[in-house]
């Protein structure tokens, strides 16, 4: 097959590469018991899932205490608007109270203007 690309026809009873092949795999031994992973880990590997380990104890013991700060935070915030809520109680029933007092004053007022209004109608027809 020589033609327009330059490939010549090579025959096909003769190898045109090596094969490599791949290692032949060995049987697995059947597992019978179960062998820790620290016991088969090598010794740097071991320190280093020590090294690991403690950094999260470390983290997850930070983070123990941001919570119980942020829970004592809660708490004092609560306390607060406690507090507030106690003076703002406060303040509304004082200012209940001083509106019955402006109610009750403003009432005596109109009465007083009303007396004076008659008082003085009646004054003026005596004194001409």
């Amino acid at each position: 097959m020589s033609g327009d690309f330059g490939v010549t026809d090579v025959p096909s009873n003769q190898p045109t590469a090596t094969v490599i092949p791949f290692p032949p795999r060995q049987a697995a031994a059947p597992a019978t018991r179960q062998i820790p992973l620290l016991a088969t880990t090598p010794r740097s590997e071991q320190e280093r899932l020590a090294r690991a380990l403690g950094s999260l104890n470390a983290a997850l013991a930070e983070q123990r205490a941001a919570l119980k700060n942020w829970r004592g935070a809660m708490s004092e915030l609560k306390a607060s608007t406690l507090a507030l809520e106690d003076g703002l109680q406060r303040y509304r029933g004082n200012l209940r109270s001083l509106s019955n007092s402006v109610t009750t004053l403003h009432q005596k007022a109109r009465s007083l203007e009303s007396w004076a209004d008659t008082a003085s109608d009646g004054t003026q027809g005596l004194g001409t």
